[in-house]
């Protein structure tokens, strides 16, 4: 049994398998859609009025809340969070 990870912390595994930052790309997303979602669901904001608001597709809303999905660009982010009233805030920290 390969014991060269038991005790170290799950970030130095992603680390050492060379995941880490697809990883936190992944989970970062996952939030930021989780938060447009929980904003909508407050606002009562349907998929259709934030692709209006957005001025885009359905479908394109569908695949920036889809969790499962991580490729979305910063400038669709920033629509959709300024379509539920909110500003996209990121930052870089150690």
């Amino acid at each position: 049994m390969d014991k060269k990870h038991i005790g170290g912390d799950f970030d130095d595994f992603l680390r050492d398998e060379g995941i880490l930052d697809e990883a936190e790309a992944i989970a970062t997303k996952r939030v930021i859609a989780y938060q447009i979602s929980q904003e909508m669901q407050r606002a009562h904001i349907s998929h259709s009025e934030l692709a209006r608001r957005m001025k885009t597709s359905r479908s394109a809303v569908d695949r920036l809340l889809d969790p499962a999905n991580p490729s979305v660009t910063l400038v669709t982010l920033e629509r959709a969070a300024s379509a539920v009233g909110k500003r996209l805030k990121i930052q870089l920290t150690t």
